[in-house]
């Protein structure tokens, strides 16, 4: 009885060690496991840049069933599908920079033509404003904007009208003459001095009177010596806009003017 317990006491030390053997198979077979995962997960690069390749011609193609046979973007893969090689891509795209190129230039050459215009409009001006003796009654300058011709509101008009007077005809008749041949638009621009209209006049207040005198000139080119109203435009700025110091009357008679300015910009 005795060497029945031993023995049955040994093998039941036996079974309670035994589980070593299967842990130890266990975490092989994990090891085995995650080593055959490691290397099924390694890139190949050849691989890899063949298949995005693939998908980019696939989805840029203009035969593409995703988009109706005109690719994602309706234009892509035409290189691949038209049958160009890069040399016709290349020179397709030199030629369309020398068209560009060929409209930039002949801009420049619209403006260049205009800048000469404007020149001489202005040295036709200061010849005749100096042989008629007007210098005091009309001037003319040089403004970013365009060549601005300035007349005296005493050479236009009676005080507090908009009625054009007979002596200024002679030199509007001139500058519509001179405005025949210019392609460009030329705003009139009629300005106040700051005191208000406490005088006889039918107008209400500055506005008014500079918005009248503007337009007077402005109908005397359209109504009377034809030019075409599409290359004119007109405002009234009252007193808002001083050529000189409002506070003295030198200053006040300057601010009351009328502005003819041709203005540098290419009609389309």
């Amino acid at each position: 009885m005795r060497r029945y317990s031993r023995r049955n006491k040994n093998t039941g030390h036996d079974h309670k060690d035994r589980w070593l053997i299967t842990y130890a198979d266990l975490i092989t077979l994990l090891l085995i496991f995650f080593i055959v995962m490691y290397s099924v997960s390694q890139i190949d690069s050849d691989k890899y840049k063949v298949l995005t390749e693939s998908l980019q011609l696939t989805f840029q193609s203009p035969n593409s069933v995703l988009d109706g046979g005109k690719g994602v973007t309706g234009t892509a893969g035409q290189n691949v599908n038209n049958g160009g090689t890069d040399s016709d891509q290349n020179q397709a795209g030199e030629q369309g920079g020398d068209k560009g190129q060929e409209q930039l230039t002949s801009r420049e050459e619209a403006f260049r033509k205009q800048e000469q215009e404007l020149s001489n409009l202005m040295q036709v001006i200061e010849n005749y404003v100096n042989t008629n003796n007007l210098q005091n009654q009309v001037s003319v300058v040089d403004k970013p904007q365009g060549i601005s011709i300035t007349l005296s509101d005493q050479f236009l008009f009676d005080e507090g009208q908009a009625d054009l007077k007979a002596r200024s005809l002679g030199t509007l008749a001139r500058l519509a003459s001179l405005f025949q041949s210019i392609n460009t638009t030329i705003s009139i621009e009629g300005h106040t001095d700051n005191l208000p209209i406490v005088y006889a006049s039918r107008y209400q207040d500055n506005w008014e009177l500079s918005g009248a005198r503007a337009l007077s000139v402005l109908r005397y080119f359209i109504d009377t010596k034809k030019l075409d109203q599409a290359n004119f435009q007109y405002a009234g700025y009252g007193a808002t806009r001083p050529a000189a110091d409002n506070s003295t009357a030198v200053g006040r008679q300057k601010n009351r003017r009328v502005e003819i300015i041709v203005l540098r910009q290419l009609q389309e």
